[in-house]
C-alpha cells in the first residue's frame, strides 16, 4: 500500500498532465482541494468539502469546489455517487480497489467488496457480447438492532 503522501505527490501529476492537455490554470485552490479530499476516509459532499476548506482559511467559492469537482470526477480521480435525495456524494478514487455500498437510512455509508459481483460482471460481458468499463451497486437499508 502506497503511502498517503506519495498517493497525493501521484494524484497531483495527474491533475498537473490534465489541466495542461486542458489548457486549465494550475491554481493553488485547486491543488487545495485535491489536497483536503484526499486526506478524507469517507464521502463527502460538495457543502462539506466547502465548510472544511473555509474552516481552515481557504479562499475558495462553491463555483470553485463543484468546477474542481467536476474536473476530478472527469479524469477518475474522484468518484460521484447520487445514493438517494438526489445528493452527489464524493470519494476519492485514484489508487482505491472497487467497491461497492450499503447506504443505511442514518446516513451512514458502508462500503463492501464480494468477488461474486465480479463472477456477474463476466457472465453479463460473456452473454450481451459487451465489454463492461465500471459499474454501481448500492444497497439500501436499515441497521439490524441487536
Amino acid at each position: 500500500m502506497e503511502s498517503k503522501s506519495s498517493v497525493i505527490k501521484e494524484v497531483r501529476k495527474i491533475l498537473d498532465k490534465n489541466l495542461e492537455l486542458r489548457g486549465l490554470r494550475k491554481t493553488p485552490e485547486r491543488y487545495a482541494i485535491i489536497n483536503e479530499i484526499y486526506s478524507y476516509n469517507h464521502h463527502f459532499d460538495a457543502d462539506e468539502l466547502y465548510n472544511r476548506m473555509i474552516k481552515k482559511n481557504y479562499r475558495v467559492s462553491k463555483a470553485t469546489i463543484y468546477n474542481t469537482l467536476d474536473l476530478l470526477v472527469n479524469i477518475d480521480l474522484v468518484s460521484r455517487h447520487i445514493f438517494k435525495d438526489n445528493l452527489a456524494k464524493y470519494e476519492k478514487s485514484f489508487g482505491f480497489k472497487q467497491h461497492d455500498h450499503i447506504i443505511l437510512d442514518n446516513d451512514e455509508i458502508l462500503e463492501f467488496c464480494d468477488p461474486r459481483i465480479q463472477l456477474i460482471k463476466n457472465s453479463v460481458e460473456e452473454m450481451f457480447g459487451v465489454e463492461i468499463k465500471d459499474h454501481s451497486l448500492y444497497f439500501f437499508g436499515t441497521k439490524k438492532k441487536k
